[in-house]
Protein backbone atom coordinates (compact mmCIF):
# COMPACT_ATOMS: atom_id res chain seq x y z
CA UNK A 1 0.00 0.00 0.00
CA UNK A 2 2.69 2.41 1.04
CA UNK A 3 4.91 1.65 -1.99
CA UNK A 4 2.14 2.27 -4.52
CA UNK A 5 1.21 5.47 -2.68
CA UNK A 6 4.75 6.85 -2.98
CA UNK A 7 4.98 5.86 -6.63
CA UNK A 8 1.92 7.92 -7.42
CA UNK A 9 3.31 10.84 -5.43
CA UNK A 10 6.54 10.75 -7.46
CA UNK A 11 4.65 10.66 -10.75
CA UNK A 12 2.66 13.84 -10.06
CA UNK A 13 5.62 16.29 -9.86
CA UNK A 14 6.96 15.04 -13.20
CA UNK A 15 3.62 15.76 -14.82
CA UNK A 16 3.61 19.22 -13.27
CA UNK A 17 7.12 19.88 -14.56
CA UNK A 18 6.26 18.78 -18.07
CA UNK A 19 3.46 21.36 -18.37
CA UNK A 20 1.73 23.53 -15.82
CA UNK A 21 -1.20 24.11 -18.20
CA UNK A 22 -2.22 20.41 -18.41
CA UNK A 23 -5.91 19.88 -17.84
CA UNK A 24 -7.48 16.99 -15.94
CA UNK A 25 -5.94 14.11 -13.90
CA UNK A 26 -3.56 11.70 -15.63
CA UNK A 27 -4.32 8.03 -15.72
CA UNK A 28 -1.86 5.29 -14.96
CA UNK A 29 -0.91 4.76 -18.57
CA UNK A 30 -0.39 8.43 -19.31
CA UNK A 31 3.34 8.29 -18.74
CA UNK A 32 3.78 5.44 -21.23
CA UNK A 33 1.53 7.08 -23.77
CA UNK A 34 3.51 10.30 -23.52
CA UNK A 35 6.78 8.46 -24.23
CA UNK A 36 5.38 6.48 -27.14
CA UNK A 37 3.62 9.55 -28.66
CA UNK A 38 6.96 11.23 -29.35
CA UNK A 39 7.56 9.01 -32.43
CA UNK A 40 4.26 9.64 -34.26
CA UNK A 41 4.57 13.40 -33.59
CA UNK A 42 7.83 13.55 -35.58
CA UNK A 43 6.43 11.59 -38.53
CA UNK A 44 4.22 14.37 -39.89
CA UNK A 45 7.10 16.90 -39.70
CA UNK A 46 9.48 14.54 -41.54
CA UNK A 47 6.79 13.88 -44.14
CA UNK A 48 6.30 17.65 -44.68
CA UNK A 49 10.01 18.17 -45.25
CA UNK A 50 10.01 15.65 -48.09
CA UNK A 51 7.06 17.18 -50.01
CA UNK A 52 8.09 19.72 -52.68
CA UNK A 53 6.05 22.82 -53.47
CA UNK A 54 4.85 21.23 -56.75
CA UNK A 55 3.48 18.03 -55.28
CA UNK A 56 0.23 17.36 -53.46
CA UNK A 57 0.27 16.43 -49.76
CA UNK A 58 -2.50 13.90 -50.20
CA UNK A 59 -3.89 11.64 -52.87
CA UNK A 60 -2.55 8.76 -54.96
CA UNK A 61 -0.16 10.93 -57.05
CA UNK A 62 2.51 11.13 -54.34
CA UNK A 63 2.89 7.35 -53.81
CA UNK A 64 3.04 6.80 -57.59
CA UNK A 65 5.77 9.39 -57.98
CA UNK A 66 7.65 7.86 -55.13
CA UNK A 67 7.29 4.44 -56.66
CA UNK A 68 8.49 5.65 -60.06
CA UNK A 69 11.49 7.31 -58.44
CA UNK A 70 12.29 4.12 -56.63
CA UNK A 71 12.07 2.19 -59.90
CA UNK A 72 14.33 4.72 -61.64
CA UNK A 73 16.82 4.55 -58.82
CA UNK A 74 16.64 0.81 -58.94
CA UNK A 75 17.12 0.68 -62.74
CA UNK A 76 20.03 3.24 -62.93
CA UNK A 77 23.18 2.82 -60.88
CA UNK A 78 25.15 5.90 -59.72
CA UNK A 79 27.86 5.19 -62.30
CA UNK A 80 25.29 5.03 -65.11
CA UNK A 81 23.70 8.26 -63.92
CA UNK A 82 27.08 10.01 -63.94
CA UNK A 83 27.75 8.72 -67.44
CA UNK A 84 24.35 9.90 -68.70
CA UNK A 85 24.77 13.39 -67.22
CA UNK A 86 28.28 13.64 -68.63
CA UNK A 87 26.99 12.79 -72.13
CA UNK A 88 24.23 15.40 -71.82
CA UNK A 89 26.75 18.01 -70.73
CA UNK A 90 29.08 17.19 -73.65
CA UNK A 91 26.19 17.41 -76.14
CA UNK A 92 25.20 20.79 -74.71
CA UNK A 93 28.76 22.07 -74.99
CA UNK A 94 28.96 20.82 -78.58
CA UNK A 95 25.74 22.64 -79.55
CA UNK A 96 26.92 25.87 -77.92
CA UNK A 97 30.29 25.73 -79.68
CA UNK A 98 28.66 25.04 -83.06
CA UNK A 99 26.25 27.97 -82.61
CA UNK A 100 29.10 30.23 -81.53
CA UNK A 101 31.15 29.22 -84.57
CA UNK A 102 28.20 30.00 -86.87
CA UNK A 103 27.68 33.41 -85.24
CA UNK A 104 31.40 34.21 -85.43
CA UNK A 105 31.58 33.29 -89.10
CA UNK A 106 28.43 35.34 -89.81
CA UNK A 107 29.85 38.37 -87.97
CA UNK A 108 33.19 37.95 -89.74
CA UNK A 109 31.44 37.90 -93.11
CA UNK A 110 29.45 41.01 -92.19
CA UNK A 111 32.54 42.91 -91.04
CA UNK A 112 34.52 41.84 -94.09
CA UNK A 113 31.68 42.91 -96.38
CA UNK A 114 31.36 46.28 -94.70
CA UNK A 115 35.10 46.92 -94.82
CA UNK A 116 35.13 46.01 -98.50
CA UNK A 117 32.25 48.44 -99.16
CA UNK A 118 34.07 51.21 -97.28
CA UNK A 119 37.24 50.66 -99.32
CA UNK A 120 35.24 50.75 -102.57
CA UNK A 121 33.38 53.84 -101.36
CA UNK A 122 36.64 55.67 -100.65
CA UNK A 123 37.91 54.75 -104.11
CA UNK A 124 34.64 55.84 -105.69
CA UNK A 125 34.01 52.39 -107.16
CA UNK A 126 31.08 51.28 -105.00
CA UNK A 127 27.91 51.05 -107.08
CA UNK A 128 24.74 49.57 -105.63
CA UNK A 129 22.33 48.47 -108.37
CA UNK A 130 18.99 49.78 -107.12
CA UNK A 131 17.42 51.34 -110.20
CA UNK A 132 16.19 48.04 -111.69
CA UNK A 133 14.01 47.41 -108.61
CA UNK A 134 12.38 50.85 -108.42
CA UNK A 135 8.73 51.37 -109.34
CA UNK A 136 6.75 54.58 -109.95
CA UNK A 137 4.88 55.57 -106.76
CA UNK A 138 1.11 55.92 -106.62
CA UNK A 139 -0.13 59.51 -106.69
CA UNK A 140 -2.01 58.88 -103.44
CA UNK A 141 1.24 57.94 -101.65
CA UNK A 142 2.93 61.29 -102.36
CA UNK A 143 2.62 63.71 -99.42
CA UNK A 144 2.64 67.51 -99.66
CA UNK A 145 3.93 69.47 -96.64
CA UNK A 146 2.92 73.13 -96.70
CA UNK A 147 4.22 75.88 -94.44
CA UNK A 148 6.26 78.34 -96.50
CA UNK A 149 4.51 81.33 -98.04
CA UNK A 150 6.90 81.67 -100.99
CA UNK A 151 8.72 79.18 -103.27
CA UNK A 152 11.02 76.63 -101.66
CA UNK A 153 14.66 77.23 -102.57
CA UNK A 154 16.58 74.44 -100.78
CA UNK A 155 16.20 71.53 -98.37
CA UNK A 156 18.21 68.83 -96.57
CA UNK A 157 17.39 65.52 -94.88
CA UNK A 158 18.99 64.42 -91.61
CA UNK A 159 21.17 61.30 -91.82
CA UNK A 160 18.75 59.33 -89.59
CA UNK A 161 15.93 60.27 -92.03
CA UNK A 162 13.69 61.56 -89.23
CA UNK A 163 13.75 65.24 -90.12
CA UNK A 164 13.62 67.54 -93.15
CA UNK A 165 14.87 71.14 -93.05
CA UNK A 166 13.57 73.50 -95.73
CA UNK A 167 14.08 77.16 -96.61
CA UNK A 168 12.32 79.54 -98.96
CA UNK A 169 12.23 82.98 -100.52
CA UNK A 170 10.23 84.17 -97.48
CA UNK A 171 13.53 83.91 -95.51
CA UNK A 172 12.08 81.29 -93.16
CA UNK A 173 13.44 77.88 -92.12
CA UNK A 174 11.16 75.01 -91.09
CA UNK A 175 12.09 71.72 -89.42
CA UNK A 176 9.67 68.91 -90.33
CA UNK A 177 9.02 65.50 -88.81
CA UNK A 178 9.12 62.96 -91.66
CA UNK A 179 6.86 60.42 -89.96
CA UNK A 180 3.97 62.73 -89.03
CA UNK A 181 4.59 65.51 -91.57
CA UNK A 182 4.22 68.12 -88.82
CA UNK A 183 6.26 71.27 -88.31
CA UNK A 184 8.55 70.98 -85.29
CA UNK A 185 10.27 74.38 -85.42
CA UNK A 186 9.90 77.50 -87.53
CA UNK A 187 12.57 80.19 -87.77
CA UNK A 188 10.73 83.18 -89.21
CA UNK A 189 12.37 85.52 -91.68
CA UNK A 190 12.81 89.20 -90.98
CA UNK A 191 12.15 92.29 -93.07
CA UNK A 192 14.83 94.05 -95.02
CA UNK A 193 16.67 96.53 -92.79
CA UNK A 194 16.14 94.57 -89.54
CA UNK A 195 19.46 92.64 -89.77
CA UNK A 196 20.81 94.15 -86.54
CA UNK A 197 17.92 93.12 -84.29
CA UNK A 198 16.42 90.07 -86.04
CA UNK A 199 17.81 86.59 -85.27
CA UNK A 200 17.62 84.86 -88.63
CA UNK A 201 17.68 85.68 -92.33
CA UNK A 202 16.30 88.86 -93.85
CA UNK A 203 16.95 87.90 -97.50
CA UNK A 204 16.21 84.93 -99.76
CA UNK A 205 17.90 81.74 -98.48
CA UNK A 206 19.66 80.06 -101.40
CA UNK A 207 21.37 77.01 -99.85
CA UNK A 208 21.64 74.88 -96.72
CA UNK A 209 23.64 71.92 -95.38
CA UNK A 210 23.51 69.62 -92.35
CA UNK A 211 26.47 67.85 -90.75
CA UNK A 212 26.60 64.05 -91.02
CA UNK A 213 26.12 63.67 -87.25
CA UNK A 214 23.08 65.96 -87.32
CA UNK A 215 24.60 68.50 -84.92
CA UNK A 216 24.88 71.61 -87.08
CA UNK A 217 22.69 73.20 -89.74
CA UNK A 218 24.18 75.86 -92.04
CA UNK A 219 22.19 78.28 -94.23
CA UNK A 220 23.32 80.90 -96.76
CA UNK A 221 21.41 83.87 -98.14
CA UNK A 222 21.42 86.74 -100.65
CA UNK A 223 22.83 89.07 -97.98
CA UNK A 224 26.26 87.33 -98.15
CA UNK A 225 25.70 85.73 -94.72
CA UNK A 226 26.14 82.16 -93.48
CA UNK A 227 24.14 81.24 -90.36
CA UNK A 228 25.00 78.25 -88.16
CA UNK A 229 22.18 76.65 -86.15
CA UNK A 230 21.88 73.82 -83.66
CA UNK A 231 19.91 71.28 -85.67
CA UNK A 232 18.21 69.70 -82.65
CA UNK A 233 16.66 72.88 -81.23
CA UNK A 234 17.08 75.32 -84.17
CA UNK A 235 18.96 77.64 -81.82
CA UNK A 236 21.16 80.25 -83.53
CA UNK A 237 24.88 79.73 -82.84
CA UNK A 238 27.14 81.70 -85.20
CA UNK A 239 27.13 84.06 -88.13
CA UNK A 240 29.91 83.81 -90.73
CA UNK A 241 30.72 86.87 -92.83
CA UNK A 242 33.35 87.23 -95.51
CA UNK A 243 31.72 86.50 -98.86
CA UNK A 244 31.24 89.52 -101.12
CA UNK A 245 28.26 88.09 -102.96
CA UNK A 246 25.20 85.91 -102.31
CA UNK A 247 26.07 82.53 -100.76
CA UNK A 248 24.94 79.94 -103.32
CA UNK A 249 26.38 76.64 -102.06
CA UNK A 250 27.09 74.96 -98.71
CA UNK A 251 28.31 71.48 -97.75
CA UNK A 252 29.76 69.82 -94.66
CA UNK A 253 32.61 67.41 -95.22
CA UNK A 254 31.26 63.96 -94.28
CA UNK A 255 32.29 62.83 -90.78
CA UNK A 256 33.59 66.29 -89.80
CA UNK A 257 32.40 69.79 -88.99
CA UNK A 258 34.43 71.40 -91.78
CA UNK A 259 32.13 73.58 -93.88
CA UNK A 260 32.65 74.53 -97.54
CA UNK A 261 30.83 77.55 -98.95
CA UNK A 262 30.52 78.96 -102.49
CA UNK A 263 29.33 82.37 -103.58
CA UNK A 264 28.49 84.56 -106.53
CA UNK A 265 31.77 86.34 -105.71
CA UNK A 266 33.42 83.35 -107.53
CA UNK A 267 35.23 82.09 -104.40
CA UNK A 268 35.13 78.95 -102.28
CA UNK A 269 35.72 79.36 -98.54
CA UNK A 270 36.56 76.78 -95.87
CA UNK A 271 35.29 77.16 -92.27
CA UNK A 272 35.71 75.20 -89.03
CA UNK A 273 32.33 75.28 -87.30
CA UNK A 274 33.57 73.68 -84.05
CA UNK A 275 36.09 76.50 -83.59
CA UNK A 276 33.79 79.15 -85.10
CA UNK A 277 36.69 79.97 -87.40
CA UNK A 278 37.51 80.90 -90.99
CA UNK A 279 40.22 78.71 -92.58
CA UNK A 280 40.97 79.77 -96.18
CA UNK A 281 39.65 81.05 -99.52
CA UNK A 282 40.08 79.45 -102.95
CA UNK A 283 39.69 81.24 -106.31
CA UNK A 284 39.39 79.96 -109.86
CA UNK A 285 35.90 80.36 -111.36
CA UNK A 286 35.32 83.10 -113.91
CA UNK A 287 31.65 83.60 -113.07
CA UNK A 288 29.22 83.25 -110.18
CA UNK A 289 29.30 79.78 -108.56
CA UNK A 290 25.83 78.24 -108.59
CA UNK A 291 26.30 74.99 -106.67
CA UNK A 292 28.66 73.03 -104.41
CA UNK A 293 28.87 69.51 -102.98
CA UNK A 294 31.31 67.32 -101.02
CA UNK A 295 31.64 63.87 -99.44
CA UNK A 296 34.28 62.42 -97.08
CA UNK A 297 37.44 63.36 -99.02
CA UNK A 298 39.10 66.69 -98.31
CA UNK A 299 37.81 68.17 -101.54
CA UNK A 300 34.65 69.65 -103.01
CA UNK A 301 33.06 70.13 -106.43
CA UNK A 302 31.46 73.31 -107.78
CA UNK A 303 29.37 74.39 -110.75
CA UNK A 304 30.52 77.66 -112.30
CA UNK A 305 27.33 78.92 -113.90
CA UNK A 306 28.05 80.97 -117.02
CA UNK A 307 31.75 80.06 -117.18
CA UNK A 308 30.42 76.58 -118.16
CA UNK A 309 32.98 74.77 -116.02
CA UNK A 310 32.85 72.18 -113.27
CA UNK A 311 35.77 72.26 -110.83
CA UNK A 312 37.14 69.77 -108.31
CA UNK A 313 38.94 71.56 -105.47
CA UNK A 314 41.68 69.66 -103.63
CA UNK A 315 41.73 71.61 -100.38
CA UNK A 316 44.93 70.23 -98.84
CA UNK A 317 46.93 70.62 -102.05
CA UNK A 318 45.30 73.98 -102.86
CA UNK A 319 44.81 72.83 -106.44
CA UNK A 320 41.83 72.40 -108.76
CA UNK A 321 40.74 70.35 -111.77
CA UNK A 322 38.67 72.03 -114.49
CA UNK A 323 35.99 70.24 -116.58
CA UNK A 324 33.99 71.53 -119.57
CA UNK A 325 31.01 70.04 -121.37
CA UNK A 326 27.71 71.98 -121.05
CA UNK A 327 26.67 74.57 -123.60
CA UNK A 328 24.71 76.69 -121.11
CA UNK A 329 24.94 77.86 -117.52
CA UNK A 330 25.57 74.95 -115.12
CA UNK A 331 23.06 75.56 -112.33
CA UNK A 332 23.27 72.46 -110.12
CA UNK A 333 25.72 69.72 -109.17
CA UNK A 334 25.70 66.61 -106.96
CA UNK A 335 28.27 63.91 -106.16
CA UNK A 336 27.20 60.29 -106.71
CA UNK A 337 30.36 58.93 -105.06
CA UNK A 338 33.93 60.13 -104.58
CA UNK A 339 34.72 59.67 -108.29
CA UNK A 340 31.48 60.52 -110.11
CA UNK A 341 29.01 63.42 -110.21
CA UNK A 342 25.94 64.67 -112.05
CA UNK A 343 25.16 68.20 -113.26
CA UNK A 344 22.23 70.06 -114.79
CA UNK A 345 22.23 73.20 -116.94
CA UNK A 346 19.87 75.78 -118.38
CA UNK A 347 20.43 74.30 -121.86
CA UNK A 348 18.19 71.44 -120.67
CA UNK A 349 20.98 68.86 -120.47
CA UNK A 350 21.97 66.46 -117.69
CA UNK A 351 25.57 65.22 -117.66
CA UNK A 352 27.40 62.42 -115.89
CA UNK A 353 31.08 63.01 -115.01
CA UNK A 354 34.14 61.21 -113.71
CA UNK A 355 36.86 63.15 -111.87
CA UNK A 356 39.37 61.36 -114.12
CA UNK A 357 37.89 62.65 -117.40
CA UNK A 358 37.80 66.26 -118.59
CA UNK A 359 34.61 65.69 -120.60
CA UNK A 360 31.27 64.19 -119.50
CA UNK A 361 30.94 60.40 -119.63
CA UNK A 362 27.35 60.80 -120.77
CA UNK A 363 25.03 63.72 -121.61
CA UNK A 364 21.27 63.71 -122.16
CA UNK A 365 20.13 66.81 -124.06
CA UNK A 366 16.64 68.24 -123.57
CA UNK A 367 16.25 65.94 -120.60
CA UNK A 368 12.92 67.54 -119.66
CA UNK A 369 11.67 68.45 -123.12
CA UNK A 370 11.00 71.87 -124.62
CA UNK A 371 8.44 74.66 -124.35
CA UNK A 372 7.46 77.65 -126.48
CA UNK A 373 6.00 78.33 -129.90
CA UNK A 374 6.75 76.17 -132.92
CA UNK A 375 10.14 77.07 -134.31
CA UNK A 376 11.06 78.98 -131.12
CA UNK A 377 11.20 76.06 -128.71
CA UNK A 378 13.42 76.40 -125.69
CA UNK A 379 14.48 73.48 -123.50
CA UNK A 380 13.20 73.37 -119.92
CA UNK A 381 15.99 74.47 -117.59
CA UNK A 382 17.29 71.77 -115.27
CA UNK A 383 16.90 73.48 -111.89
CA UNK A 384 17.98 70.65 -109.57
CA UNK A 385 19.67 67.25 -109.53
CA UNK A 386 20.01 64.60 -106.82
CA UNK A 387 21.94 61.35 -106.47
CA UNK A 388 21.43 58.34 -104.23
CA UNK A 389 24.98 57.97 -102.92
CA UNK A 390 27.02 54.99 -104.14
CA UNK A 391 24.18 53.74 -106.32
CA UNK A 392 23.09 53.82 -109.96
CA UNK A 393 20.06 56.08 -109.33
CA UNK A 394 19.89 59.86 -109.93
CA UNK A 395 17.07 62.36 -110.37
CA UNK A 396 16.55 65.73 -112.01
CA UNK A 397 13.91 68.43 -111.78
CA UNK A 398 12.71 71.27 -113.98
CA UNK A 399 9.45 73.19 -114.48
CA UNK A 400 7.77 70.73 -116.84
CA UNK A 401 5.73 69.36 -113.89
CA UNK A 402 7.81 66.19 -113.63
CA UNK A 403 10.63 64.76 -111.55
CA UNK A 404 12.69 62.48 -113.80
CA UNK A 405 14.54 59.45 -112.41
CA UNK A 406 17.56 58.08 -114.27
CA UNK A 407 19.58 54.89 -114.21
CA UNK A 408 23.36 55.10 -114.55
CA UNK A 409 24.76 52.39 -116.80
CA UNK A 410 27.68 50.14 -115.98
CA UNK A 411 30.75 52.14 -114.89
CA UNK A 412 28.61 55.30 -115.22
CA UNK A 413 29.00 55.34 -119.01
CA UNK A 414 25.33 55.90 -119.80
CA UNK A 415 22.18 57.62 -118.51
CA UNK A 416 18.87 55.87 -119.19
CA UNK A 417 15.45 57.26 -118.15
CA UNK A 418 13.63 55.17 -115.56
CA UNK A 419 10.28 56.91 -115.01
CA UNK A 420 8.88 60.34 -114.23
CA UNK A 421 6.83 61.48 -111.24
CA UNK A 422 4.20 64.21 -111.80
CA UNK A 423 4.89 67.25 -109.58
CA UNK A 424 3.48 70.64 -110.63
CA UNK A 425 5.79 73.65 -110.31
CA UNK A 426 9.48 74.50 -110.33
CA UNK A 427 11.49 71.67 -108.78
CA UNK A 428 14.01 73.93 -107.04
CA UNK A 429 15.61 71.26 -104.83
CA UNK A 430 15.84 67.46 -104.77
CA UNK A 431 17.26 65.13 -102.13
CA UNK A 432 17.29 61.34 -101.68
CA UNK A 433 17.13 59.88 -98.19
CA UNK A 434 20.34 58.04 -97.28
CA UNK A 435 18.62 54.63 -97.43
CA UNK A 436 16.83 55.41 -100.68
CA UNK A 437 13.39 54.88 -99.15
CA UNK A 438 12.05 58.24 -100.29
CA UNK A 439 12.83 61.30 -102.41
CA UNK A 440 12.02 64.85 -101.28
CA UNK A 441 11.30 67.68 -103.74
CA UNK A 442 11.20 71.38 -102.84
CA UNK A 443 8.67 73.00 -105.16
CA UNK A 444 7.71 76.60 -105.89
CA UNK A 445 5.71 78.73 -108.28
CA UNK A 446 8.98 80.41 -109.37
CA UNK A 447 12.58 79.49 -110.11
CA UNK A 448 14.77 79.73 -107.00
CA UNK A 449 17.14 82.28 -108.59
CA UNK A 450 14.64 84.63 -110.25
CA UNK A 451 11.13 85.40 -111.44
CA UNK A 452 11.34 84.68 -115.16
CA UNK A 453 8.17 82.55 -115.13
CA UNK A 454 5.36 81.89 -112.71
CA UNK A 455 3.19 78.76 -112.54
CA UNK A 456 0.05 79.90 -110.71
CA UNK A 457 -1.46 76.45 -110.25
CA UNK A 458 1.68 75.18 -108.46
CA UNK A 459 1.80 74.96 -104.67
CA UNK A 460 4.77 76.15 -102.64
CA UNK A 461 5.67 73.14 -100.52
CA UNK A 462 7.63 69.96 -99.99
CA UNK A 463 6.69 66.72 -101.72
CA UNK A 464 7.72 63.49 -99.97
CA UNK A 465 7.83 60.79 -102.65
CA UNK A 466 8.16 57.15 -101.49
CA UNK A 467 10.33 54.95 -103.71
CA UNK A 468 8.62 51.61 -104.11
CA UNK A 469 10.60 48.43 -104.78
CA UNK A 470 9.56 45.56 -107.03
CA UNK A 471 8.77 42.35 -105.12
CA UNK A 472 11.44 39.68 -105.72
CA UNK A 473 10.45 37.30 -108.53
CA UNK A 474 10.25 33.60 -107.42
CA UNK A 475 12.07 32.49 -110.59
CA UNK A 476 14.92 34.93 -109.97
CA UNK A 477 15.17 33.82 -106.36
CA UNK A 478 15.43 30.20 -107.49
CA UNK A 479 18.18 31.08 -109.99
CA UNK A 480 20.09 32.99 -107.32
CA UNK A 481 19.92 30.03 -104.97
Amino acid sequence: MSSSFFIKKKGNPKIMKQGKNTVGPKRKGDGDLGKSSKVPLKKPSRHNEEISSDSEPEGPAAPRKKASNEEQEFDETPQEKKLRLAKLYLDQLKEEEEKKAEDDSFETDLIAGRLQDEVLEQKGKLQRFIAKDLMPPDASDIRLLRGHKLPITCLVISSDEKYIFSAAKDCSIIKWDVGSGKKLYTIHGGRKGTEDRHVGHTAHILCMAISSDGKYLATGDMNKLIMIWEAETCKHLYKFTGHKGPVSGLSFRKGTHDLYSASHDRSVKVWNVDENAYVETLFGHQDAITGLDSLSRECCVTAGGRDRSVRVWKIAEESQLVFHGHEGSIDCIQLINEEHMITGADDGSVSLWSVNKKKPLSTVKQAHGCHGDVGLEQPHWVASVAALQNSDTVASGSHNSQVQLWKCGEKYRRLDPLFSIPVCGFINSLKFSSSGQFLVAGVGQEHRLGRWWRIKEAKNGIYVIPLKRKPPCPEEATVDE
